[in-house]
Order: structure tokens, then C-alpha cells, then sequence
């Protein structure tokens, strides 16, 4: 299945944050067949460097991480003012439904349980990149 993002601006953007080097491989390969310009980190730490250094248009964004988890990489990237336009997917095993509010909370634009449908994530990228609700 390809879901095409359409878009008026150039290719945009996609940082892929989760620690398992298998979930960044599936969600990225995922992500590329939409013609989105994808870039991965393993870590909080890592991602916040790459955000710092090319502002991504969206983050997917792993919960359990360690050193600094999705929450607190949601939180600074929404309280950031160079960045508080990056839309952020938190994308995470953690299915009850105060996980769910606690990351909205934190700033997220959408909260996607893993395992997830293909479709699902895809969907809700979409929706975001073209200004819709997720």
C-alpha cells in the first residue's frame, strides 16, 4: 500500500527517534516509500541535536527510551520557540488511555499504539503534514 503526502513545500522532513534499530529500520522504510525525506536517531540525546541542527516538519518519536524519554523530548521540542512547529507523533507500546493523555499533554499532535497498522501511521502523518487533525 502507498499513501502519497502531498505537499506545497519541498520534500518534507521526518525524524524517526526510537531505540530499537529494527523499529527505526521498519517505520523509516515505511516512511520512504512516500517520498518524505526520512532521518533517524537512536536516542533523545541524538534527535535533539538533529532538531537543533535542520528542524525536522514532523517527529516519530519512541515513549521508552533511555537517557531521556519521548515525553521529555516532546516537552522540549514544544516548549522550544525554534521549534514548537514540529509536529510530534508519539508512537509507543504504552496503550493505556492516561499514557495516551499524558503524552498530548506533553505537546504531541497524534499518539499511535505499537503494534501499529502500517496504514495507521501512515495515515496519521499524512493527516498532520496537510494540516488536518490526526
Amino acid at each position: 500500500m502507498t499513501v502519497a503526502v502531498e505537499s506545497t513545500k519541498a520534500m518534507r522532513k521526518i525524524l524517526v527517534v526510537d531505540d530499537s534499530p529494527m523499529l527505526r529500520e521498519m517505520i523509516s522504510g515505511l516512511l520512504n516509500k512516500t517520498g518524505l525525506n526520512i532521518s533517524v536517531a537512536k536516542d533523545g540525546h541524538e534527535a535533539k541535536e538533529k532538531i537543533v541542527a535542520e528542524p525536522p516538519d514532523l517527529v516519530v518519536l519512541d515513549v521508552v527510551m533511555p537517557n531521556m524519554n519521548g515525553y521529555e523530548l516532546c516537552r522540549w521540542v514544544k516548549s522550544n520557540e525554534a521549534t514548537k512547529h514540529v509536529l510530534v507523533i508519539l508512537c509507543s507500546s504504552k496503550s493505556e488511555e492516561f499514557d495516551r493523555y499524558w503524552g498530548i499533554k506533553q505537546g504531541a499532535d497524534a499518539y499511535v499504539i505499537k503494534p501499529f497498522r502500517p496504514g495507521e501511521l501512515l495515515n496519521t502523518v499524512k493527516a498532520l503534514l496537510s494540516g488536518q487533525a490526526a
